[in-house]
Order: structure tokens, then C-alpha cells, then sequence
């Protein structure tokens, strides 16, 4: 990132923070919560995260404010002063404010190109081992590691990794891992149980439906009437939770959740919640952490305008795919 973007960048928070103190003067008053004065909560959220809502999310916005600050026992006034401080509280604002939208094999030519991606790098990887064994070099085979990496950015309640891993399975593959981040926690929860309406389910490819098992509750255990319906909820299958994995990661931050480069990152419907400068510079972090003839992959429309100097565009009619060419 040039010193122009980085400049830009701190004006803009600068100017967010500015804002936001200015704006307490509406919390110290008498007035209600209403859309018309929720700008400071705004501007907090994208302080926080980076998402920008929409004037038609404002009374989602302002309805999440308000459910948090009856859960926590505070008034709008003392939760401001807590989500300052307190991270479990700020966190809950988040859960609350940030809606988890997501659906299994939600681009279907997306989740096909990369287990194509990774059919071929487990091809590559038979002839090498071929290759060593013809020419007697053991040592070699030790030094390769056939992991196929993929990171799902924003991963909400976990339908895309789970995706993913279905897909890959159902080709016999088994040497990847995916690794799910969200910086929602209750969507994380979800996604670590893997457990989801059948309704859901029935998106699936027919070749995945074999990972899935209907949840089948003790008759020892009190249940409430919604858990009752046990023929509506089903279970990811145990054998696909060794290659998969959850955890929290905010994405607006400098910091990645591994160390691992990914021979894949799927960002697919995330930037759209990003101003303009803040998506060139998650992207630019992104590919930091894709390996060298990497994918990185959006949804159709999203980073049309980015141009970096170390990754190229794929040209695919249905796949919005940049491969990465050089360090």
C-alpha cells in the first residue's frame, strides 16, 4: 500500500473517532434512539470492522443496539460506555448487529473449480512421489507437503467450508484442510457444531448427501418443541471434521489467523460490505497470504478494480478467480 492509501486510510479513521465523540452529546441527552440520531453506533461498527451499513439496515442496526442493552440489564447510554471497554459486551453487539448470511453451495462454479484445483495439485503430487520412488530418493517424499490449504473469509454459520469439504470428499480426496474464520462468534459456534435445517440440507449436491445424518436426540433429555422436530435438523459427518477447522479473525485487521499460505482463499460476498480503500487493502493482505500459484476467489463483481502487480485474473466464464504469480 502506497503512502497516499495509508495517509487516506488515517484521515479516515481519524475522522471516524472524531465523529464518534462528537456524536455522545446525543447519549447525554433525553432524546431516544432512533434512526434519525444513530450515526455514532454506525461509525462505531465501522470503527470496529470496517462494514459500512446501509441507511436500510439502520433500524437493524438500532434494534440490535437495543436487544444487547436489554440482555447486558443497561440503557443505551451505559452499554456505549461498556462496548468501549468491555469485549465480551462488544462482541455480543456484534453478533447481534452483523447478520450471518450464507447457504450451502452458495456458487456452485466456484466450490467446483477449486476441488478441480485440488484434484490437480493431488495429481501433481502422485506423479512427484512416483517420480522419487523411480529414482529411488526417499529422502525427497519427507520434504512435501501434499496439503491442499483453503481459508473461507467470513465463513458465517460454516455452510461454505462444510461445502467445501463435502465436495472434496465426495472426489476421495483427503489430504486438505479448510479453515473457516468469521468475526462473529455465535456464527462460529454453529459452524463448529455443523448441524443445520434439513430445508438447508436439500441445497446439496446429490453427491454430497452421503456426509450428512439426521441428529437423533436421547429420549432421556428434555428437549424444547422446536428441538422435538429431530427429522428437521441434520449433522455434518465426524469424518470431514479433521480436515476443518473454525476460528475468530476480523479481517479489517493487519493480523491473519495462521501462518500457513493457502493454495486457496475464498472471499465470496464480503468486500461488498467494505468502502472502496479498505477492500484494495484486505485484498492486498490477502494475497500476502496465498501461496505462490495460489487462488484467490470473489464473488462475481467483486474487485473489479483491483490491479495488483503479483496476481492475475483467470479467465473463467462463471468464476471470479486471481492466481498468484510472483512474491
Amino acid at each position: 500500500m502506497n503512502n497516499y492509501n495509508k495517509a487516506n486510510g488515517l484521515q479516515r479513521r481519524s475522522a471516524i473517532n472524531n465523529k464518534v465523540h462528537h456524536s455522545l452529546r446525543a447519549l447525554n441527552s433525553s432524546v431516544p434512539l432512533t434512526v434519525a440520531n444513530a450515526s455514532h453506533w454506525r461509525q462505531f461498527i465501522e470503527k470496529e470492522v470496517g462494514f459500512v451499513l446501509p441507511d436500510e439496515q439502520l433500524q437493524w442496526l438500532l434494534n440490535a443496539v437495543n436487544n444487547t442493552a436489554n440482555n447486558q440489564g443497561l440503557s443505551v447510554k451505559k452499554l456505549w460506555a461498556a462496548v468501549q471497554t468491555d469485549r465480551e459486551i462488544r462482541q455480543n453487539l456484534l453478533d447481534m448487529v452483523l447478520i450471518p448470511e450464507s447457504r450451502f453451495f452458495r456458487h456452485l462454479p466456484s466450490i467446483q473449480f477449486v476441488t478441480e484445483l485440488a484434484m490437480l495439485a493431488n495429481q501433481q503430487h502422485v506423479q512427484l512421489l512416483s517420480h522419487n520412488d523411480h529414482n529411488n530418493d526417499k529422502d525427497n517424499d519427507k520434504e512435501i507437503d501434499a496439503t491442499f490449504r483453503i481459508w473461507s473469509v467470513g465463513c458465517s454459520a460454516g455452510q461454505e467450508v462444510w461445502s467445501l469439504a463435502m465436495n472434496l470428499a465426495a472426489q476421495q480426496l483427503d489430504k486438505y484442510l479448510i479453515l473457516g474464520t468469521d468475526v462473529r462468534q455465535q456464527a462460529l459456534v454453529r459452524a463448529r457444531v455443523g448441524q443445520y435445517e434439513y430445508r438447508q440440507c436439500q441445497l446439496m449436491p446429490a453427491s454430497c448427501q452421503q456426509f450428512l445424518q439426521p441428529v437423533v436426540m436421547s429420549d432421556d433429555i428434555v428437549t424444547s418443541s422446536s428441538q422435538m422436530v429431530t427429522e428437521s435438523l441434520w449433522q455434518v459427518n465426524d469424518e470431514l471434521r479433521k480436515h476443518v477447522n473454525f476460528t475468530w479473525h476480523n479481517i479489517f485487521t493487519k493480523a491473519m489467523p495462521t501462518a500457513h499460505l493457502q493454495q486457496v482463499i475464498m472471499c465470496q460476498n464480503v468486500l461488498i460490505y467494505f468502502r472502496q480503500f479498505d477492500q484494495r487493502d484486505i485484498l492486498t493482505r490477502l494475497a500476502t497470504q496465498c501461496a505462490l500459484g495460489g487462488h484467490i476467489i470473489l464473488a462475481p463483481g467483486e474487485g473489479l478494480g483491483w490491479r495488483p502487480h503479483n496476481m492475475r485474473r483467470i479467465k473463467h466464464p462463471q468464476v471470479n478467480a486471481w492466481q498468484k504469480i510472483s512474491i
